[in-house]
């Protein structure tokens, strides 16, 4: 069959598009920015990358016309104040242009709505939901609530909290009922539903066999881990305290914070398992989810991460806007060293931050970092979603990726602190040297004092930098 993937790139996306290729489809990868898009080697024969922006129809003109089926996995949360308005224009513009095609089956992965009441985030995708149907294809939507695996949210956000924190006050809204499903799950539904006539014209909501309230998912969590956490909720944390207990806790930014914590006060509980029976599934349970997702983490298989999308910094820019480093109307600082092993500096390079650190002055960095989370910038929790591996578009802990080429002997980051102007960082090997440039281009007369107050401390941080980064490991 030839697929059409919309979020190709997403957490979902990454993780399905293999599958799919697997089982010997053609897929169309729908992405907004092609220079975000990194697929393997091994898959490039089987996928036709596709740039367009959903919320621009005029870019809809490049999907094709013979598609026999399509994934809709794309949303705006958190991305804009009026996202559920975004949201439905894009809905609507799939909706009208996947329909002048052949395309036979639209599937849609959407959030459980069955409260009388439901939270922005929920509405935004009950309406999308409810626009896509509207098209002459057949269409399905299964509705998830937490999905638990390496690199969600929902699971990044439920580990910083456990293995951060012994004791927890926590907000009320903790004692509300869920069902999560594990992101194994998930995709072998979406695979197995794909053209599926059991399935189609109907809604779905699919989920584990357990019923936990957040508290007792934060406790199993615990227990899996071997850890032992003492939990007391309390009903005077507004959801705004709410939101910035999880911001200043966890690796998320206030945004989503925001977003996670007005659907957390609504029950996300399947109405029936019916889904199973149809497609022959039995899911795990949430601690085999978690079990799973640590061995992902442990082996280095982390296809996505929720951390690599924009919505985790709040930034929305297209990477080939900013690869090209200005020069005109910008502050360097450019320094330059005799590398003794190749191979081991693009090793380091290729491994900074996360876990592995800035290899010289890390306490600087750090506290970097939790200047950043005061003001209201994404610090350094992000980390990284591969230790070992860096592509255009993934987060490294307060700064994105651009550029990443070790054959060429090319890093770029970009910085997505919160700054009085625009910063770029750059790593480039050439005739036995690594060059190694900071640019900082200012918003005004802000930016000229901030550069001016962090210069001297270059001096320190990039020297000692550079030097461990072309020293010869032992």
């Amino acid at each position: 069959m030839k697929i059409l993937l919309t979020g190709a790139n997403g957490y979902i996306g990454k993780r399905l598009l293999p599958l799919l290729v697997e089982q010997g489809h053609h897929v169309y990868c729908c992405v907004r920015d092609k220079s975000r898009f990194s697929p393997t080697a091994s898959h490039e024969k089987n996928i036709t990358v596709v740039e367009m922006d959903l919320s621009d129809r005029a870019s809809l003109h490049s999907i094709p016309t013979d598609i026999d089926a399509a994934y809709y996995l794309v949303h705006s949360m958190s991305s804009s104040v009026e996202y559920e308005t975004l949201e439905h224009q894009c809905a609507e513009n799939f909706r009208s242009s996947v329909s002048k095609t052949n395309v036979k089956h639209v599937i849609y992965l959407s959030g459980m709505a069955n409260e009388d009441v439901l939270s922005r985030h929920l509405t935004s995708r009950k309406n999308v939901e409810d626009e896509l149907s509207k098209g002459p294809y057949h269409f399905t939507c299964f509705r998830a609530g937490i999905i638990v695996g390496s690199g969600s949210a929902s699971f990044e956000i439920i580990r910083d909290l456990v293995e951060k924190l012994p004791v927890m006050i926590t907000p009320k809204w903790l004692l509300t009922r869920c069902q999560p499903i594990g992101i194994s799950d998930v995709l072998s539904i979406l695979l197995k539903g794909l053209g599926n006539r059991k399935v189609y014209d109907q809604n779905f909501d699919i989920g584990s066999p357990d019923i936990l309230t957040y508290k007792e998912m934060l406790l199993q969590f615990a227990e899996v881990r071997g850890l032992r956490r003492k939990i007391w909720t309390v009903p005077v944390m507004t959801p705004r305290l709410s939101s910035y207990w999880l911001y200043f806790v966890t690796s998320t930014s206030y945004k989503l914070a925001t977003s996670l914590v007005d659907s957390m006060k609504i029950e996300v509980v399947c109405r029936d398992n019916r889904i199973n029976d149809i497609l022959n599934i039995q899911p795990l349970s949430y601690k085999q989810s978690i079990r799973r997702a640590f061995r992902k983490i442990q082996d280095n298989e982390i296809i996505s991460s929720w951390k690599d999308s924009y919505v985790s910094s709040g930034i929305n820019f297209e990477i080939g806007e900013f690869i090209n480093v200005p020069k005109f109307g910008t502050f360097q600082d450019k320094r330059k060293r005799t590398i003794e092993n190749r191979k081991s500096t693009i090793k380091k390079l290729w491994q900074l931050g996360g876990k592995n650190g800035w290899y010289y002055g890390n306490w600087l960095w750090k506290i970097r970092g939790v200047l950043d989370k005061l003001n209201g910038g994404v610090g350094l929790r992000r980390g990284r979603t591969n230790p070992l591996s860096l592509s255009p578009g993934d987060a490294l802990d307060f700064w994105r990726v651009l550029y990443a080429n070790p054959e060429e002997g090319r890093l770029l980051l970009f910085a997505e602190m919160k700054l009085p102007g625009e910063a770029w960082l750059e790593f480039k090997i050439e005739n036995g040297e690594l060059t190694q440039t900071a640019t900082f281009r200012p918003k005004g007369l802000a930016g000229r004092i901030y550069w001016m107050l962090v210069y001297p401390f270059h001096g320190f941080i990039f020297k000692g930098l550079l030097k461990a980064l072309t020293k010869e490991s032992s």
